[in-house]
């Protein structure tokens, strides 16, 4: 039976470096960091003052007033993103076609300046000040189910929770939901927004987050010496994706195929990936199996690349695991330099990153990277973005618990 192919037609983007897809692709290329200081609450009694907010975003533009006030922002986020992905796939989701259109979406923590806030009401003023949105508000399926209201998708709904592989995981359950037929087209990627007071202080007590808070824009530095730690981030990127005979039925523009997606576990530690890379490593693995290629014929990777001392140098032998002699001719970037770390929104972004990367033929740069660890070895695409060749790139995301997730996508050439 011959595998039913998938192709991205559509993406959307709400992040710290503008909102509309071709805003934020060309802050990216132009290496501009979106970090900043952070201005939702006093961080005066924070160790960590930064993060990248997501700074032009305007609810009405993309939803009723009064509705938005009962929506958190990660599901805010999550609607637009998905708008403009519909709007830039030109598909139409009728009542005709309405059952095969799922929406599959991932998020790491869900509503957490819901939940606080409505926690406040209820210790100062008691429960009865407790909203009664605040669990409508504050569940991590939001996005995906008032998405599929607000377009009319009658397929599969639904959410996936793995931490910081959420977005990658989602758009990967949603390929292969198009590969064994059960939809025709799925919108899919990941939300988060939880730069608040717990967000930001639980973060700190973990000691994961860097405090360069007097060099913001420096902050998140992959693969550089002297990385300290992740800089918190938000937004959402949602990809609009199809089978491939759908999409060329109505004469869609393709950006991507998807054509490999692997998901693993470390089955290590809560919040460490192994010294060598291992569930990552066997990840990436399996997503090249999928996709029926050899590691020789990529070109580009879109990396975790967090800026933290573990990941990024676990990361690095993975890679160098999978890839061999390969690994010194391949282009590496972490977009993270730029965006910060959108958690369980990450994935999605950078799949759609990804799915640019191959369109324009350009990989982005790795920002701020200055001086290479000595364990990261490999070529970062440093603080330029980088003109070549991309007929097969991977997306990698790894989260808490040893969750990890890769899709690869390969140029489409008709």
């Amino acid at each position: 039976m011959t595998k039913r192919r998938v192709v991205v037609t559509g993406v959307g983007l709400v992040t710290p470096l503008g909102t509309g897809t071709r805003k934020t692709w060309e802050n990216i290329c132009a290496g501009i960091s979106g970090v900043g200081l952070i201005t939702r609450f006093d961080t005066s009694e924070y160790p960590v003052k930064i993060a990248a907010e997501v700074k032009d975003f305007q609810a009405e533009d993309f939803l009723d007033k009064k509705m938005a006030k009962h929506l958190d922002l990660f599901v805010q986020y999550g609607i637009a993103a998905a708008r403009l992905a519909l709007e830039d796939s030109g598909v139409i989701i009728t009542e005709a076609n309405c059952q095969r259109v799922g929406v599959i979406t991932g998020c790491g923590i869900g509503g957490l300046p819901t939940i606080e806030q409505n926690h406040i009401s209820c210790l100062e003023r008691g429960p009865k000040r407790i909203s009664p949105f605040f669990i409508p508000m504050a569940i991590p399926n939001m996005p995906s189910g008032h998405i599929s209201m607000q377009l009319g998708a009658k397929g599969p709904n639904l959410a996936l929770s793995t931490a910081c592989a959420a977005g990658t995981h989602a758009v990967g359950e949603a390929y292969r939901a198009i590969v064994h037929g059960t939809c025709d087209m799925v919108m899919t990627g990941g939300a988060e927004a939880v730069i608040c007071p717990l967000g930001v202080g639980g973060f700190s007590a973990m000691k994961a987050l860097s405090t360069r808070n007097d060099e913001p824009t420096l902050a998140s530095r992959p693969f550089d010496k002297d990385r300290d730690g992740f800089v918190m981030a938000e937004g959402s990127g949602m990809l609009m994706i199809e089978e491939l005979e759908h999409a060329l039925s109505r004469g869609a523009r393709i950006y991507a195929e998807i054509t490999g997606y692997g998901a693993s576990s470390d089955a290590y530690h809560i919040a460490a990936p192994p010294e060598d890379g291992e569930g990552a490593a066997r990840c990436m693995g399996l997503a090249l199996r999928d996709a029926g290629l050899k590691p020789e014929d990529i070109d580009y990777i879109n990396a975790h690349g967090t800026s933290t001392p573990l990941n990024d140098r676990c990361e690095t032998q993975a890679i160098k695991t999978v890839f061999g002699d390969h690994a010194k001719r391949l282009a590496i970037s972490s977009t993270k330099s730029m965006t910060g770390h959108m958690l369980g929104a990450a994935g999605g972004i950078e799949a759609a990153f990804t799915a640019l990367t191959i369109l324009d033929q350009i990989a982005p740069p790795t920002l701020n990277l200055q001086e290479a660890s000595p364990e990261c070895d490999l070529d970062y695409v440093p603080n330029k973005a980088r003109k070549m060749p991309i007929r097969a790139a991977l997306s990698n995301s790894f989260g808490f618990g040893g969750t990890n997730g890769v899709i690869v996508m390969q140029r489409y050439d008709g």
